[in-house]
């Protein structure tokens, strides 16, 4: 049996989620930093719970081809990189397994991954600086990165993946805290000023935010005079936060001294970037994600693109140079003001930028489009399978924490034809992917895979298993809410960019689609003339059906329990229907291996279903 601090041998079978090397030794999986798949090594067993433990590497016996010498030197202390110790091409083999591993792991989602778009700059590429202010081990302000999952400061002065200016910024910054004396946060006391070093650098220029506990800095004029020379132009900000919170910036910001925001320019587009705007750290990789992703969203014609989480309003201005209307969807003001400005700089007429949240935006800017393309199609022939949907893309570039459950279930309701997604972390994208293409479904509360027989391909079949946010069992109702999802996504391809070298982290771009397999497509003109489809007439046959109040199972169920006094599963409806030869939805669970027989409903069941179907007027 293996106890804590035993010395275990073993070879490394793979990579971890978060770059570890996966050591399987007497019965156990170990998970242990700084081992690379195909060494031999020796290992301390740190902690073991049931079959699985943690270790740290004592020796590598037989390393690997990508081993290299790490070029920082706190790097095995410091927990900024995960990465140094292996060379770039095995970076690159283990962000596409990681990719591709969190998609069937945990969204249940067979794709092919694409290689890694690589970064030429494996080290200095970051245009952004954010580092915590704490104390060291003998209890002196330090500016440094915590080590790998704890919150103890390791201390800094030059940071490699970063250019020289996080340097040459970090000694001003220990210069004002030697000038000032001023203490960092000590989150165990709750006590001290300094808590985050902030910076952004755009085209040569520095936006510089010091997070602190209280307004007042003291000797604020020394540092704004500093910085200023050292950065002639920079902006500074004092952003007060007193959370007992990891969030890194609370919600007031001051300006001490020069520009608000920064100015840019990528992709043809010139932009404005304030102290909380999201902007893409890696310009190089930036450059190469955004096209790609344009490629992507037009490949299908689009004429109007929805932009949800739009940040700073960099993508919905690309789409908006390439199409008739774009939209900017994001909930934070500060970048939606930023947004707003980079339209008028730009010149872009055809760009609405929304501040609020997606889940309500996105279903009203899709009304709007389908009464545009109405209005445009009067008159004129009209080919398309799947109506105004088909001539919208969407871009999705969510925070890490994923897409909002409520804005993925929009989504699906939305009609949008096609869309391009943009994440930097795999295992949230894996759930929102599981979710679009209906390989997962949620039970309880819960997210639980669907199983392959129900799906019959993991690409995103129809099988309309989500209806307004609930889950249900069995065969679908014939109504449940005016916006039904008709059909989920399928995957065209997931591309992953190495935005972060040297760390864990990955950048992923996936393109997916809504194509229905079973459509026929007629032209047809619409207007008020003989001969033609009456706009007016469809209009008001749609608001006639939508003003009828569709019978869900719901309805059923609580009429019988009402009228009958028991109640019925939703599955004992749809077998009544089926018998009774009623229209149903193709029935996803006919070919299920069940675990233990299905029970059938009652005479008396089976009567008081029918009682319910005829009170209302299905049969």
């Amino acid at each position: 049996m293996i106890e804590k601090n035993d010395i275990l041998t073993g070879k490394v079978q793979s990579f971890g989620s978060d770059g570890e090397g996966v050591v399987c030794a007497e019965g156990c999986v170990f998970f242990v930093p700084y081992a690379l798949p195909g060494e031999e090594i020796s290992f301390k067993a740190l902690k073991i719970k049931g079959n699985t433990g943690y270790g740290k590497i004592e020796k590598v016996i037989v390393p690997a081809k990508g081993r290299v010498q790490p070029k920082c030197p706190v790097f095995y202390t410091c927990g900024g990189c995960q990465l140094q110790h292996a060379d770039y091409e095995t970076q690159r083999e283990f962000k596409r397994e990681k990719v591709k591993n969190a998609l069937r792991k945990i969204g249940g989602v067979e794709a092919e991954v694409s290689p890694v778009v690589a970064c030429e700059s494996e080290y200095g590429y970051r245009n952004k600086l954010q580092i915590p202010v704490g104390g060291d081990a003998n209890g002196h302000t330090a500016l440094g990165f915590y080590a790998e999952r704890s919150h103890r400061l390791v201390p800094v002065e030059k940071c490699y993946i970063h250019p020289a200016w996080a340097e040459d910024l970090m000694a001003a910054f220990r210069e004002y805290i030697a000038v000032s004396g001023a203490k960092g946060y000590d989150e165990r006391t709750k006590k001290g000023l300094l808590r985050h070093l902030v910076a952004r650098e755009i085209d040569g220029k520095l936006l510089v935010t010091v997070v602190a506990t209280a307004r007042k800095l003291p000797c604020e004029a020394w540092l704004t005079g500093r910085l200023q020379k050292l950065f002639p132009g920079c902006g500074v900000y004092v952003n007060v936060n007193t959370g007992d919170t990891n969030v890194i910036f609370g919600d007031r910001f001051y300006l001490l001294c020069g520009a608000a925001r920064l100015e840019g320019r990528t992709g043809g587009i010139a932009y404005e970037a304030g102290a909380e705007t999201f902007v893409q750290v890696n310009p190089e990789i930036r450059e190469k994600l955004y096209e790609r992703a344009m490629e992507a969203c037009f490949a299908g014609g689009a004429d109007t693109v929805i932009d949800a989480y739009s940040g700073g309003g960099l993508m919905t201005a690309m789409a908006a140079k390439r199409c008739k209307r774009a939209y900017g969807v994001e909930l934070n003001k500060e970048a939606s003001a930023c947004a707003e400005a980079l339209k008028a700089k730009n010149g872009l007429q055809n760009m609405t930028n929304i501040c609020g949240d997606a889940a309500a935006e996105v279903p009203a800017i899709m009304d709007r489009e389908r009464a545009l393309w109405q209005k445009e199609s009067a008159g004129k022939a009209v080919s398309s399978p799947h109506g105004y949907g088909e001539k919208v893309a969407l871009i999705l570039d969510p925070p890490r924490a994923g897409v909002a459950r409520s804005v993925l279930q929009a989504i699906l309701k939305s009609g949008i034809e096609r869309f391009v997604m943009i994440s930097c972390n795999p295992a949230t994208l894996a759930r929102d992917l599981g979710i679009l293409t209906g390989t997962l479904r949620e039970e309880n509360g819960v997210l639980v895979k669907v199983p392959a027989a129900e799906t019959g391909e993991t690409s995103g079949k129809e099988s309309g298993k989500f209806f307004d946010g609930e889950s249900i069992d069995g065969e679908l109702p014939d109504g449940a809410g005016e916006r039904e999802i008709t059909a989920y996504y399928k995957i065209e391809s997931v591309e992953p960019f190495d935005m972060f070298p040297q760390t864990k982290h990955v950048e992923t771009l996936v393109c997916l689609s809504k194509k229905s397999e079973k459509h026929i497509s007629i032209d047809v003109e619409f207007g008020e003339s003989d001969g033609q489809i009456s706009l007016k007439k469809l209009q008001k046959e749609l608001n006639e059906q939508k003003l009828k109040k569709k019978t869900t199972y719901k309805d059923i169920q609580k009429w019988v329990e009402e009228n009958y006094g028991f109640k019925v599963h939703t599955a004992y409806i749809a077998e009544v229907k089926r018998d009774l030869g009623l229209p149903m939805y193709d029935a996803p669970n006919a070919v299920e291996e069940l675990k233990r027989p299905r029970s059938h409903p009652t005479a008396e069941m089976s009567d008081a279903i029918k009682a319910a179907l005829k009170h209302f007027e299905i049969i």
